[in-house]
């Protein structure tokens, strides 16, 4: 007997049930939520204690256990509000690789009531300062590395990492009987701003709540029981085993953040960090450590499963790969079910608006629809609408719009995004979707300009502003190229102003000190004629990806 989707999330949201549901009211819209979600941050940092001596983070050598991350945190919450005079709703800004210290100063901010703001550890200093200026951030936790590159900033600066570090100074006595800082926090407070790129090129600051945060978690743990029942096997069972998950994406994203961090942290499940990301060292540490979960992008997945030295490791341990933040293209599903046979593959959809994980697909649903992103989760409604706004039926193409109790606030100082992004409740995503009858989401293109290399957002408009920098350059416009391995390069079409004269080299020097590497496009073509271009005045990006590519 086949057991259905409808059947499964009856037998884990019923009455008593760790994922049972309730109506609640949020921003005056009634919408569901778990009920037995922790209501807020250190709600659930004060849960990870009974995990005690269990080691949560292990990097390199390093190893910490709940214990000591509690410790470590609750005292550096109460040195920023003592020593740094750090209130409730103050902006603290995390600048870092994943080191353990990511994650100690991340915790220690929501303890102390303050707003987290993890700023992209890839940004230029122009990036940097902006992220710092626009949050208006009291307090920076930086690594050596981001604090070298922010030489200027007035902001006080706690550093790690570094021969010039003060952490440990900062930290002072680490005691057993430390307590939280006493300082009230609720489920609508603001806890975490996550910048994402806008299409004008400026990054919006995506402010959520301690509520999205606490069910954040609690909805990647229901997609992955979810699919556990869906097998036919016991989801109790399954819960009883403990993940260890190999992060392979920066935790100043959304997924590495709240789809694997918190996760880990509401299950007391272990984590094992990369200094960056490297297949091979990724198969010696699945390896070492007894890796159960990979999470990441498609890229790593694909990645690690092309490394020549695959079949040199034991990756037995290994009984998912989950994979979201970009398409992921079929060959993938297809070398995952062709090199590790009895593994189960996922494919997840969400968003820094979703505070990550909004949809999902995984098992004998992805192989038999392997093109959808899945259903969305309990918790989660979505609807498809036409430019008006309307509901549009099943196998008519819209734009996906999503509602929940993991939707953010808004952004971060600009109402009218906030309205134009979020109305009624439902978050506008901009992404063209259909679903079909049974109710199984399919991404049909972007309706935002941009393109998305290894997970990593790349707004058009951000890198066409700054080729325009650039004295010979007349008009510009950026495109996807397809990739196996990232799933998009950049590429840029480029015309250059009468008798100026630049390659391609040149560009990507001039562009190297305004933009991240990643941004910077890997090929330009160059045209005489002018871009082509609607009565509106807009790049017709669709003739030129046919002009150059062929697509």
């Amino acid at each position: 007997m086949t057991i259905t989707n409808e059947q499964v999330q009856a037998q884990l949201t019923a009455p008593g049930q760790l994922f049972e549901m309730e109506e609640v009211e949020v921003g005056g819209n009634k919408i569901r939520a778990w009920k037995h979600a922790p209501a807020t941050f250190r709600a659930l940092l004060e849960i990870t204690r009974f995990h005690g001596d269990k080691v949560f983070v292990a990097f390199e050598d390093e190893r910490i256990t709940y214990e000591e991350h509690f410790r470590l945190a609750a005292t550096l919450a109460n040195r920023l509000v003592d020593d740094y005079g750090v209130r409730k709703g103050d902006r603290v800004a995390v600048a870092m690789r994943n080191y353990p210290e990511w994650i100690v100063s991340f915790s220690a901010v929501l303890a102390a009531g303050a707003v987290a703001v993890p700023l992209n550890a890839w940004w230029t200093e122009q990036e940097l300062e902006y992220g710092l200026a626009d949050s208006g951030a009291k307090v920076l936790i930086a690594d050596g590395e981001r604090a070298r590159r922010l030489p200027n900033t007035a902001i006080p600066t706690i550093v790690t990492r570094d021969e010039n570090a003060n952490w440990a100074e900062v930290l002072g006595e680490v005691r057993a009987d430390v307590t939280l800082p006493a300082v009230e926090v609720g489920p609508d407070d603001p806890a975490t701003i996550f910048y994402t790129s806008g299409t004008t090129g400026r990054s919006k600051g995506a402010l959520g709540s301690h509520r999205n945060l606490g069910q954040a978690p609690m909805t990647v743990a229901y997609a992955m029981l979810r699919s556990v029942a869906l097998a036919g096997k016991d989801p109790g069972e399954a819960a009883g085993v403990r993940r260890i998950t190999l992060l392979t994406v920066p935790l100043f994203h959304v997924t590495g953040c709240f789809a694997v961090l918190m996760t880990t942290m509401f299950t007391g499940g272990g984590l094992v960090l990369m200094y960056k990301w490297d297949p091979q060292r990724a198969l010696e540490l699945i390896q070492r450590e007894k890796v159960t979960v990979m999470s990441g992008v498609p890229t790593n997945a694909w990645q690690l499963l092309s490394h020549p030295a695959l079949r040199d490791y034991d990756i037995s341990s290994l009984g998912s790969i989950s994979y979201g933040g970009a398409p992921a293209p079929p060959k993938l599903l297809e070398r995952i079910t062709r090199l590790l046979p009895n593994r189960t593959p996922a494919n997840g959809y969400g968003m820094t608006e979703t505070t990550a994980l909004a949809i999902y697909n995984s098992g004998k649903d992805y192989l038999a629809k392997p093109e959808s992103i899945g259903l969305p989760l309990a918790v989660v409604d979505v609807k498809v609408c036409d430019p008006a706004g309307a509901e549009l039926p099943p196998g008519q193409v819209g734009e996906l719009c999503m509602r929940g109790p993991i939707v953010i606030m808004g952004y971060w100082g600009k109402p009218e995004a906030t309205a134009e992004t979020f109305v009624d409740g439902w978050l506008h995503t901009g992404d063209l979707a259909r679903l079909d009858e049974e109710g199984y989401v399919y991404i049909v293109d972007r309706a935002k300009d941009m393109v998305i290399r290894g997970g990593e957002n790349v707004y058009c408009a951000e890198v066409e502003a700054a080729l325009f920098e650039h004295p010979a350059v007349d008009d510009a416009a950026v495109i996807g190229i397809p990739d196996d391995e990232l799933g998009e390069e950049v590429g840029a079409v480029v015309r250059l102003k009468p008798g100026a004269e630049a390659t391609g080299e040149e560009l990507q020097d001039f562009l190297r000190g305004r933009i991240a590497a990643f941004k910077v496009p890997v090929r330009f073509w160059f045209r005489e004629a002018e871009l082509p271009r609607n009565p509106g005045g807009k790049i017709l990006k669709t003739h030129l990806r046919k002009e150059t590519l062929g697509l």
